[in-house]
């Protein structure tokens, strides 16, 4: 099996919505597919990206295949995103500040004229 990234994953609002459906509560590829307009082979090929890249795990019980989120892999994308939160925090607070500062002197020179 080919592992993908679990950026892939997210990249895709079909996906991103069939991890949401799944991430409380377990439930048979059918009834996942019958939150969507498309095919059934569609679905599934999106759940195959998941189970791909982690976020998924497929659970045979009976003839139903049960879809299990695994929301481990996940913590990449918050890491990922937290080393640039800091830096985009920083940046957006110094611009407040000179927006601030404009405004402060916009004052100023209203008051002198």
């Amino acid at each position: 099996m080919m592992r993908r990234d679990v950026f892939q994953a997210i990249a895709d609002p079909t996906r991103r919505e069939i991890i949401n459906l799944i991430a409380y509560k377990r439930m048979n590829v059918n009834a996942v597919a019958e939150n969507f307009d498309m095919s059934r082979p569609a679905i599934s090929k999106h759940m195959k990206i998941l189970e791909e890249c982690g976020l998924v795990m497929m659970e045979q019980q009976g003839r139903e295949r049960y879809c299990k989120a695994q929301l481990k892999p996940l913590h990449e994308v918050s890491d990922w995103v937290s080393r640039y939160k800091k830096e985009w925090e920083e940046r957006l607070d110094a611009m407040e500040k000179y927006i601030k500062e404009l405004q402060a002197k916009d004052k100023s020179d209203e008051q002198r004229s």
